[in-house]
């Protein structure tokens, strides 16, 4: 089995940290993919050296969007792979063979999972590992683990292009969050990478805006899960902070 993925790598103004982001897709073993770039209109020169990384892009949009997941909606609606992998700029690939192992990870399987998702690896500007995700991936995932918060990192949560919904531009923050509930909603095979497949850098739109995506992660889960429930793990959040100090 050897799908296709579609990454899509999300930028603007992204030129200082595009770099390790481009020669991961570069390095990478396995060539069955496309890479997409979708530009919010750039006034530096992230564009340039995407065009100079000797990458042979599938697409490279360059305009001025809505945000984030509105730029992130242009790539789905451009991609014709398999699987859609999120590469965002700074973030990258955590090895040559990442896309390999998780090819790997299906072998013998009679079709493709819906899901593929594996660990996610934090980093810093100077690409040093800092620390593995505090959340990490549970053996089964179903769209009700998130109840615990955010289990998988996007870009570690590959899911397959013929059951996946646009983002809802409603959510500026944490959109990404309703999505994969939605994603997985629409699942019924989701399988675990069991290796560490991306490395993510420490300063995401979430983390500028944290009590923003707060807020919108709790809508997200009373909407999925209901407003009680939701208030009660939550409390149980605080709690389990309170203990661990």
């Amino acid at each position: 089995m050897q799908p296709k993925f579609s990454i899509i790598t999300i930028t603007y103004n992204a030129a200082s940290v595009i770099g390790p982001t481009l020669q991961s897709v570069l390095a990478q073993t396995y060539r069955n993919f496309e890479y997409l770039l979708i530009d919010g209109g750039s006034k530096d020169d992230t564009v340039a050296k995407a065009k100079a990384s000797g990458i042979e892009f599938a697409h490279i949009v360059s305009e001025p969007d809505n945000g984030l997941y509105d730029a992130m909606n242009k790539g789905i609606a451009l991609a014709t792979g398999d699987y859609l992998c999120f590469l965002n700029a700074g973030d990258a690939f955590h090895s040559p063979d990442s896309l390999q192992t998780i090819v790997n990870a299906i072998e013998g399987e009679d079709e493709l999972p819906h899901v593929l998702y594996g660990e996610t690896a934090e980093v810093d500007e100077a690409r040093n590992f800092v620390r593995m995700r505090r959340l990490k991936a549970p053996e089964k995932l179903t769209w009700r683990s998130f109840k615990d918060g955010m289990l998988v990192c996007h870009q570690a949560f590959y899911a397959r292009r013929d059951i996946v919904p646009m983002y809802d531009l409603k959510y500026r923050f944490s959109a990404d969050v309703d999505w994969c509930i939605k994603v997985m909603k629409r699942s019924s095979k989701l399988v675990k990478v069991d290796a560490v497949v991306v490395d993510y850098l420490q300063n995401g739109l979430s983390l500028k805006h944290h009590r923003a995506s707060l807020i919108e992660r709790f809508r997200i889960m009373s909407r999925h899960y209901g407003l009680l429930p939701t208030v009660a793990r939550h409390l149980w959040f605080v709690l389990r902070a309170l203990i661990k100090r």
